[in-house]
């Protein structure tokens, strides 16, 4: 198992430095964090095979993480991109503008720059949030109707 503490303390020294790339490899666990120079987010493939893991929570820090412990196969996606869409508020995560409204997007979506991807309610507020990317929907990490806090990853969009 990973050891949250150990790579939240490596996540911060590549913040504190402002690392744009950085690789560590240790007892069979790997981990790659790259961060473009224009600020996007990318997950980048790991080149040993492995089972992937979920990203740890990494509050205030923008690098994707890609965790792999050795032993099953993981297939790489060269050329692509995550960019990750983080709530910029504290509120209710809404994926739709009405409870039986169609959802904005789905995973699989293409979305254009500009597109209103969720709405945050906030005291009372409905604030669009909309997509600062061209791509396709890959995840949507927070479920309808539920609670986000500032910096919160809410979807992540593949981009070229």
């Amino acid at each position: 198992m990973v050891d949250l503490d150990h790579l939240r303390q490596i996540l911060d020294l590549v913040k504190e430095h402002g690392l744009l790339e950085f690789e560590i490899e240790q007892d069979g666990l790997r981990l790659r964090l790259r961060k473009e120079p224009s600020g996007a987010v990318v997950e980048v493939p790991a080149a040993v095979p492995g089972p992937s893991a979920s990203p740890a929570p990494t509050a205030a820090v923008t690098p994707v993480v890609a965790i792999v412990e050795a032993g099953e196969d993981l297939e790489p996606e060269p050329d692509v991109e995550l960019a990750v869409v983080k709530s910029p508020i504290v509120g209710t995560f809404y994926r739709s503008s009405e409870p039986d409204a169609a959802p904005f997007v789905e995973i699989g979506s293409a979305v254009k720059k500009g597109q209103v991807l969720c709405i945050i309610e906030a005291m009372k507020l409905m604030n669009e949030i909309d997509s600062d990317y061209d791509g396709v929907v890959a995840s949507i990490y927070v479920e309808n109707g539920h609670p986000v806090q500032y910096g919160e990853r809410l979807l992540a969009i593949r981009t070229k």
